[in-house]
């Protein structure tokens, strides 16, 4: 009663899998394949009181809309919030998740529209403006450790949290990437061309996506 009188119902009701086993690559986090096998099937609120607020979750995936040099998310509203150009789904469990989860990384295409200097809207916390705010929050998890984009990888400053370039992809150049980000970027002073995958990591991603719904045709 107390998290239905909070406005917490649904998230109580809605279905959570932990341990998932699919005999399938899933279309999303709804797909039914992702029940069987699993270790445990449970309401969202139990597996974010269960497991992530407990520290079990060592590394959280996410996206957004926006990403912002100290790799906070924005994924509720484009603009103003009052009168936004756009609105979006919102957190759906990603602000606990960059919260509590020791490690997050992000993966997402290279656009300049997608990298502003600050967000408009703060839907899950990076470094906030810097390390030393988010540690004044007390937030459990450990923050952005990298950002995967088509274009290269970027990792945090140790000291500040902002946001540095550190890997290049083959065939693609400092300035393209500068000219798809907000701000002016910091490179890294041992920037490194990004490995490429072996034949292995090929083989199994080819064997966990045989049909290409990820890996396109």
């Amino acid at each position: 009663d107390l998290v239905r009188s909070r406005g917490l119902g649904d998230v109580y009701k809605r279905q959570g899998v932990v341990g998932a086993n699919p005999s399938r690559l899933p279309l999303s986090i709804g797909d039914p394949c992702l029940v069987s096998g699993a270790r445990s099937v449970c309401s969202m609120f139990e597996v974010f009181g269960l497991y992530l607020q407990a520290g079990r979750i060592d590394v959280g995936f996410l996206e957004g809309a926006q990403i912002d040099r100290y790799g906070n998310i924005n994924s509720t509203v484009i603009g103003n919030y009052q009168t936004p150009k756009v609105r979006l789904p919102g957190s759906g469990g990603a602000c606990e998740i960059a919260s509590l989860a020791k490690r997050i990384l992000m993966i997402t295409t290279h656009e300049k529209r997608k990298f502003p200097e600050r967000v408009d809207f703060v839907t899950s916390p990076g470094f906030l403006r810097g390390r030393k705010e988010r540690a004044c929050l007390k937030l459990e998890g450990g923050g952005p450790e990298a950002i995967i984009t088509d274009l290269g990888v970027m990792k945090f400053d140790e000291e500040t949290g902002e946001m540095i370039l550190t890997s290049v992809h083959r065939g693609v150049k400092v300035e393209e990437i500068q000219q798809n980000t907000g701000w002016d970027l910091k490179i890294s002073k041992d920037l490194k061309t990004t490995e490429e995958p072996s034949e292995e990591d090929l083989l199994i991603l080819r064997q966990l996506d045989p049909q290409r719904i990820y890996l396109g045709k």
